[in-house]
Order: C-alpha cells, then structure tokens, then sequence
C-alpha cells in the first residue's frame, strides 16, 4: 500500500511517500515559505524519487491540526483535491500525535508541544504501549504553559517547538523531573503522519470528503484585532 502524507501544521512543511510503515523519501521543508509555495513541489519530488505516478497512490494523509490557521487550511485543501482526482480515500492525524511520535521510549509519558502564539502552546500527553502504538491520555488542549496542572506523578518528555520556546518554564515548575526533548526532535515529520495513518486506515477511520474541517482548538487570530474597530 502506498501512503502520501505531509504535514503544513507548523513553520515547517513535510512530505513523505510509504509504501506500508516503511518511509520510501522523507523531507522537511524549513525555509520559512508558504506552505503553498511548496507542498505541490515536495509532493511533486517525492513521486519522482520514488518513481511512482499521483494516480497510484493508495491512500493520502495530512494534520488536521491544531497548528497554524492557514496552514491548516492549505493542507486539508490540498488533500481533499487529491481525493477528487484520484477517488482514493484519506486519513486525517492529529498534529501533536504525529509530534509524540519523535519520542520512542515505551512506557513513557510525551507531552506533544505546538508554540500556538499569543503566549499559548497547543498540548496533549501520551504513552507509547508496550504494542508500539500512542495511547492520548487527555485532550487536546490549547492553554498558557503557566496553566499545566501538576497532576501528574510520573517524569514527563516534552517534544515540539512549544517545549523548546517554553523549555525554561517547563523545567522550572517540577525541579527538574520534567525533559524536554532535543531542538532536532522538534518538527513533524510526514512519515510519523502516514505511519498513525496507516493504524486509522486498518480500523477503517477515514476521512468524509465533505464534513472534514481543520482542527483549531481556539478562535482566529484575526479576530481579536478585528475587534479593536468595532
């Protein structure tokens, strides 16, 4: 089964092509462009380095957020045209799960971590199971970092450009019990999105064509700014 997937969530774009849970190309694009200046092109290189053709493509996958409003917004569009040219189905993956997937320990808990902006971060936590597979033991939730509860017990690994902006505030509030995972574990990668994509598609968790919408997990931006004229 050949799975496309990307990922326009976040500052970064990512794309990558698999055929089953093995990545065939994998990139990430961090040249602080529009997602629209260069999914297509990505999505382009990567069936050309894989030599495969958009019409054999099994299945298509992409973040539904949360993440960044337009991004959102560029990658869902871009997935719904593929599924309208080509019939074939789509899955959609939650950012901050595709996140937890740079950190592999079992067993451990992962604080997936988005900067939201406005002095927010977008958070949810798992555990990997012994079986592989991330288990979410909460909701996805957009807050100020000063707001985590200390409600957990256990030492927690934070991931994502969130934990690392926010690092000194994370390790702070526990005495240390709490990591934050390195600058390099900080970006989604695509093949993370076609791998948790891959699990929906088994459980036969896919995406309706029409009622698909992005995952924002709070207002606008623009509208409070809006807000000011009224």
């Amino acid at each position: 089964m050949l799975i496309l997937a990307f990922d326009t969530s976040s500052k970064t774009a990512a794309v990558s092509l698999l055929r089953g849970d093995a990545a065939l190309c994998d990139t990430i694009i961090n040249k602080g462009l529009n997602a629209s200046e260069v999914l297509l092109p990505a999505v382009d290189d990567a069936c050309r380095i894989a030599g495969v053709a958009l019409g054999d493509i099994d299945v298509f996958a992409c973040t539904l957020g949360p993440g960044s409003f337009t991004g959102l917004r560029i990658g869902l569009s871009t997935l719904k045209g593929f599924m309208l040219a080509t019939g074939k189905p789509a899955v959609g993956v939650s950012s901050l799960a595709a996140l937890a997937q740079n950190v592999q320990e079992t067993g451990k808990v992962i604080g997936a971590m988005m900067d939201a902006g406005r002095g927010q971060v977008y958070l949810a936590y798992y555990r990997r199971e012994n079986n592989g597979l991330l288990r979410q033991l909460e909701p996805e939730r957009a807050l100020a970092p000063r707001d985590i509860a200390d409600d957990c017990d256990e030492s927690v690994t934070y991931v994502g450009d969130g934990a690392i902006k926010y690092a000194d505030v994370l390790r702070s509030r526990r005495q240390g019990k709490d990591v934050v995972a390195s600058e390099e574990k900080q970006f989604i990668c695509a093949s993370s999105v076609g791998r948790l994509a891959l699990e929906k598609y088994r459980r036969g968790d896919l995406l309706d064509l029409i009622k698909a919408v992005p995952v924002y997990l709070r207002s606008a931006d623009a509208l409070p700014k809006a807000k000011m004229f009224v």
